[in-house]
């Protein structure tokens, strides 16, 4: 059982799970606003115009004194008239500490972590009344840096430009209890430009993806910040850092293959630009039906099945344009000793044949997180064989949020 105190807090103050805010409206990476609204300390928004009246005003949580304090927790008050009371944390130098304050919830939220080991003044003060002003003052210490943590990474990294199919990819260095996720996803926010829903989805307790309703609308712009240092996430483990990503969507490149008519349609931006004849896995080893994105790329590789496939059967060949879709192998790729065949009869070991010329077109012209429908085959896609977000329905995919 999690027996901090941020989790009730941190509901009332998460931005709503699964509908994005436009970036220039939290003013980028500076901000502080991510985690909701409520005015910012000292401030007088709000207040109304009737003259205030006597206000018993104390600090409830963390206790007076309190030691070892999760470092993320956040500052309770009271208040008779909450509307025009402010609150004040400062740190031992007398630091003004930056935070969102929630009058209706009377909680004051730090922008960030507080320092571990560290002592912190709340300063409540309620409105004056008859010449007097009605204060409140405690203190409280914040645990020792904590001895087990866990690493919070990125598969992608500030600056890069993505097809409109590819999910935002966390990891963690260890397993997330099923009870902490909630958690973890309320301390992730993703601000895209212009505004599009989306949502977390788990695919295994130590990876969260996150992708829109719809795919990317092109040439947006995705920030997202994973905000997890000091967090509990059980067994008496804690987030290491936080993190923040810029990126960029690029240009829509849709693609889509018919076992049917043996083609591939190669969409950019809504209109068709190429139908490329295509060779598809034979009944042995078919194509899996769905829909995948580009993993990644090579122009020239080997691909060595001589300790996958039984002796006789494995082969080692060089390819080039090659555009991985699953993790099982499947690409796209050039295969010249499949021209004659491509556009008529399906010979390849699960990959998507297409000739020289069109694999090197094609290539030029893709980039990671592009998708490709395949349909008609005798195979489904099975989920987690690759990054197969988009081969669920909207529906199933926000089954994998925990909030």
């Amino acid at each position: 059982m999690k027996t901090w105190g941020f989790k009730k807090a941190a509901v009332a103050i998460a931005a709503s799970s699964l509908l994005l805010t436009s970036a220039c409206g939290d003013g980028g990476k500076k901000s502080s606003s991510w985690q909701g609204g409520g005015a910012q300390p000292g401030s007088s928004a709000g207040a109304t115009s009737e003259a205030p009246q006597p206000s018993t005003v104390a600090v409830t949580e963390p206790a007076a004194d309190a030691k070892n304090v999760v470092a993320i927790s956040p500052i309770k008050f009271t208040s008779e008239d909450a509307e025009n009371t402010e609150v004040k944390v400062t740190d031992a130098k007398g630091g003004a500490v930056e935070g969102t304050l929630d009058k209706d919830a009377k909680t004051f939220t730090p922008a960030k972590t507080l320092d571990y080991g560290t002592k912190y003044t709340v300063t409540v003060t309620g409105p004056q009344a008859e010449g007097k002003t009605n204060t409140a003052t405690s203190s409280f210490t914040t645990m020792a840096k904590p001895s087990k943590e866990i690493r919070v990474t990125s598969f992608m990294g500030d600056g890069q430009t993505v097809g409109v199919g590819m999910p935002l990819i966390i990891k963690f260095g260890r397993s997330i209890p099923e009870s902490y996720r909630d958690d973890v996803e309320r301390r992730m926010k993703v601000t895209a430009t212009p505004a599009q829903e989306g949502t977390w989805h788990w695919t295994s307790p130590t990876e969260v993806h996150y992708r829109p309703k719809v795919y990317w609308k092109a040439q947006s712009k995705v920030f997202y910040k994973v905000a997890l240092k000091g967090v509990p996430l059980g067994s008496g483990y804690y987030g290491r850092s936080d993190l923040t990503v810029d990126l960029k969507i690029g240009r829509s490149l849709v693609m889509t293959v018919s076992n049917k008519t043996k083609q591939m349609t190669v969409k950019q931006d809504g209109k068709v630009i190429k139908t490329i004849p295509v060779s598809l896995g034979k009944k042995s080893t078919p194509s899996s039906s769905g829909t995948m994105v580009v993993i990644e790329k090579k122009e020239h590789t080997i691909f060595d099945t001589t300790d996958e496939l039984p002796a006789g059967e494995g082969y080692k060949t060089p390819i080039d344009f090659a555009q991985r879709i699953t993790w099982s192998g499947q690409f796209i790729h050039a295969a010249p000793w499949s021209e004659g065949k491509q556009g008529k009869v399906n010979v390849s070991h699960g990959c998507v044949n297409v000739s020289e010329a069109m694999g090197k077109w094609l290539f030029d012209r893709t980039m990671m997180g592009d998708p490709i429908t395949v349909s008609g085959t005798e195979e489904k896609l099975k989920n987690g064989n690759g990054w197969t977000d988009w081969n669920m329905s909207w529906d199933e995919y926000k089954k994998g949020s925990y909030l």
